[in-house]
């Protein structure tokens, strides 16, 4: 019930805050970019880079001043089963491999928030529930995403984060989980500090964090 009751603020917020339309948050026209950012929104959130992915697109795209960004929303259904992170992770790594096919000189940041976090978890290959349906990315991709950034990821709640388990995405990822958040801390006890990266600082820093693996 309490992670069913945050999907439905989470859909509350996204609809209210437009979340959808987000300045930034429509994948760039350009054929072949700098830099591009892949994030998957949470559960029951509107189609687009959701409350959190709009901050952070945004934030990390002023922070690559200079650069050309394209930004990609992962387009899955966000569903309250969880289980639609399988085939979120299927359009991520499906994104990420045309690109990388297509523009052999574009970088990779990967992101997602809540479910999303498990889609980006699967693609690294990292295993959960919804991974049976999933896909992973390729080796030859690897070394061209820069930056794995993940905010409230149920991983946690095996007592995981991508930078721990993964020894080839571990480097180069962070993981944001608020203090009493249940959707990715043990024991978490507050609902709401599950729908506040966007506005605590953690998209700011998280952007940062990317931008500093895109400039090493």
């Amino acid at each position: 019930m309490k992670n069913r009751f945050l999907a439905y603020t989470l859909a509350a917020l996204s609809i209210a805050a437009g979340a959808a339309m987000v300045p930034g948050a429509v994948a760039s026209a350009a054929p072949c970019s700098d830099v591009d950012v892949s994030f998957a929104r949470g559960t029951g959130e509107l189609p687009g880079l959701g409350i959190t992915g709009g901050p952070f697109v945004n934030s990390l795209t002023s922070q690559l001043s200079g650069r050309s960004v394209s930004t990609y929303p992962v387009d899955y259904a966000a569903d309250f089963s969880q289980y639609s992170a399988g085939p979120g992770s299927r359009d991520l790594v499906n994104h990420v491999t045309s690109v990388a096919a297509a523009c052999p000189a574009t970088q990779f940041v990967i992101g997602g928030y809540s479910q999303g976090a498990t889609v980006v978890s699967n693609a690294v290959g990292l295993r959960t529930p919804s991974s049976a349906t999933g896909a992973v990315l390729p080796a030859a991709v690897a070394e061209r995403i820069k930056a794995v950034v993940v905010f409230g990821n149920p991983l946690g709640l095996q007592g995981r984060t991508i930078e721990n388990a993964s020894g080839t995405y571990g480097p180069r990822a962070t993981s944001y989980c608020n203090f009493g958040d249940p959707v990715c801390q043990i024991g978490g006890f507050n609902s709401f500090a599950h729908l506040t990266y966007a506005i605590n600082g953690k998209t700011t820093q998280g952007a940062a964090f990317a931008a500093a693996q895109i400039g090493a």
